[in-house]
């Protein structure tokens, strides 16, 4: 009854409203057809066009199962340590104020506008085998160029804002009254980080997990630069794509590409259902901040 008459009690659109509503809507739902769901319908076709025997081969290939395991042992790594950072630097730069900290939220970003394939050249610069930095590695038995390490420095560095980016503007919103009227309380730093900051910043922290994870999977750029793409060994599962894809194994290209695009939408599905599940306690915490 409440809801009939709060429908009721709303303005009702003007028929130009309407028709531009309807517009809007169509543009939007051509637009994720076109530039969504298309190409997905193309990977999991082409990746099926010879058969479902052709598919499971294709995937079974020793090069494909090293090349997904090394990427996602890769994303295993870098989007802890990630996560780790961007909750210190958004917990740090929300609560204090200090001289250099806009610098600090820039050097941030930085990773953003700097392209994927300069990021791999800088590493190579500091760490291959003819500078300063890695001789001296090399010489003491560590490799990191043309392995694994630097794959991972390369990931961790295009993946470095995704979660302080999500996590910084939601602990500055936040405030920290409640922190210091716990910490006055009693309790500890690391009690009122874990039971009042932790759990305000939780659908913030998801949604940088998310994200840093998805890039983290499909990088390419700056991953290219520092591997090698040795298959078998040094090939994440963007290159062995496209190692595939020039060796005019197509549709085993595309069996592989399947997988990276599989990872995706079950994240989307897991991110849905959590905000599904938890929508009332979402729906509250996002009306306690809007000013």
């Amino acid at each position: 009854m409440a809801s009939n008459v709060l429908v009721a009690a709303l303005p009702a659109l003007p028929a130009g409203g309407v028709r531009a509503r309807r517009v809007l809507i169509g543009i939007a739902i051509a637009f994720i057809a076109l530039f969504l769901v298309l190409p997905l319908s193309v990977i999991f076709a082409q990746a099926f066009s010879l058969g479902a025997g052709a598919y499971a081969a294709a995937l079974a290939d020793p090069d494909v199962r090293a090349a997904l395991l090394l990427t996602l042992g890769i994303a295993v790594i870098a989007v802890p340590l990630n996560t780790a950072f961007g909750l210190a630097a958004s917990w740090c730069l929300a609560r204090f104020r200090f001289r250099g900290r806009g610098a600090i939220v820039a050097l941030i970003e930085l990773p953003l506008s700097v392209s994927p394939v300069v990021a791999g050249l800088l590493l190579v610069s500091l760490f291959g085998r003819s500078a300063l930095l890695g001789g001296f590695l090399e010489s003491h038995g560590i490799r990191v160029i043309f392995a694994v390490p630097g794959m991972i420095l390369a990931t961790l560095f295009v993946t470095f804002p995704f979660v302080a980016r999500e996590l910084i503007p939601l602990a500055e919103a936040q405030g920290s009254e409640e922190e210091q009227a716990a910490i006055t309380l009693g309790a500890s730093g690391w009690q009122t980080f874990l039971r009042m900051s932790l759990p305000k910043l939780r659908w913030g922290l998801l949604y940088g997990v998310l994200l840093c994870n998805a890039r983290a999977v499909g990088e390419f750029g700056a991953v290219s630069v520092v591997s090698g793409a040795v298959p078998g060994q040094t090939n994440t599962l963007p290159l062995e794509i496209q190692t595939l894809y020039d060796g005019y194994r197509v549709q085993a290209a595309f069996a592989a590409a399947s997988l990276l695009a599989g990872l995706a939408i079950v994240t989307l599905v897991l991110k849905a259902a959590l905000e599904w599940r938890h929508r009332d306690e979402l729906r509250a915490t996002r009306r306690a901040h809007i000013p």
